[in-house]
Protein backbone atom coordinates (compact mmCIF):
# COMPACT_ATOMS: atom_id res chain seq x y z
CA UNK A 1 0.00 0.00 0.00
CA UNK A 2 1.17 3.68 -0.74
CA UNK A 3 2.39 5.45 2.53
CA UNK A 4 0.76 9.00 2.90
CA UNK A 5 3.52 10.81 1.62
CA UNK A 6 3.29 9.03 -1.90
CA UNK A 7 -0.51 9.20 -1.55
CA UNK A 8 -0.47 12.89 -1.20
CA UNK A 9 2.40 13.76 -4.35
CA UNK A 10 0.02 11.53 -6.59
CA UNK A 11 -2.57 13.30 -5.74
CA UNK A 12 -0.89 16.96 -6.11
CA UNK A 13 0.13 15.45 -9.92
CA UNK A 14 -2.95 14.70 -10.94
CA UNK A 15 -4.15 17.80 -9.59
CA UNK A 16 -1.79 19.67 -11.43
CA UNK A 17 -1.99 17.03 -14.74
CA UNK A 18 -6.05 18.41 -15.08
CA UNK A 19 -5.28 21.77 -13.89
CA UNK A 20 -2.99 21.73 -16.89
CA UNK A 21 -5.82 20.01 -19.67
CA UNK A 22 -8.40 23.09 -18.41
CA UNK A 23 -5.39 25.70 -19.00
CA UNK A 24 -4.53 24.12 -22.57
CA UNK A 25 -8.38 24.15 -23.26
CA UNK A 26 -8.73 27.53 -22.62
CA UNK A 27 -5.63 28.88 -23.81
CA UNK A 28 -6.59 26.55 -26.92
CA UNK A 29 -9.76 28.02 -27.29
CA UNK A 30 -8.84 32.02 -26.79
CA UNK A 31 -5.56 31.49 -29.49
CA UNK A 32 -7.98 30.16 -31.84
CA UNK A 33 -10.49 32.73 -31.74
CA UNK A 34 -7.95 35.49 -31.64
CA UNK A 35 -6.49 33.95 -34.55
CA UNK A 36 -9.25 33.46 -36.56
CA UNK A 37 -11.39 36.61 -35.16
CA UNK A 38 -14.38 34.74 -34.19
CA UNK A 39 -15.82 33.84 -30.55
CA UNK A 40 -18.07 30.93 -32.54
CA UNK A 41 -17.08 27.76 -32.50
CA UNK A 42 -20.84 26.18 -33.77
CA UNK A 43 -20.94 27.18 -37.01
CA UNK A 44 -19.90 24.22 -39.60
CA UNK A 45 -16.07 25.05 -40.50
CA UNK A 46 -15.51 25.89 -37.01
CA UNK A 47 -16.88 22.53 -35.06
CA UNK A 48 -13.21 20.77 -35.37
CA UNK A 49 -11.88 22.87 -32.71
CA UNK A 50 -15.03 22.65 -30.98
CA UNK A 51 -14.75 18.64 -30.66
CA UNK A 52 -10.64 19.41 -29.30
CA UNK A 53 -11.18 22.19 -26.58
CA UNK A 54 -14.88 20.82 -25.02
CA UNK A 55 -13.00 17.63 -24.32
CA UNK A 56 -9.77 19.49 -22.53
CA UNK A 57 -12.18 21.64 -20.52
CA UNK A 58 -14.58 19.13 -19.46
CA UNK A 59 -11.98 16.21 -18.25
CA UNK A 60 -9.79 19.70 -16.86
CA UNK A 61 -12.94 20.49 -14.66
CA UNK A 62 -14.35 16.84 -13.72
CA UNK A 63 -10.34 15.88 -12.80
CA UNK A 64 -10.01 18.99 -10.52
CA UNK A 65 -13.29 18.35 -9.00
CA UNK A 66 -12.08 15.06 -7.84
CA UNK A 67 -8.47 15.94 -7.05
CA UNK A 68 -9.20 18.86 -5.13
CA UNK A 69 -10.19 18.03 -1.71
CA UNK A 70 -7.98 16.06 0.35
CA UNK A 71 -9.08 12.69 1.61
CA UNK A 72 -10.35 12.37 5.08
CA UNK A 73 -7.92 11.00 7.66
CA UNK A 74 -9.15 7.38 9.15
Amino acid sequence: MVDAEGAEFQRKVALAFFAGLLILGIALYWGWALMYDTWYPFTRGNIGIYTIYVPLIAFGMIGIFLYKKKPAKA
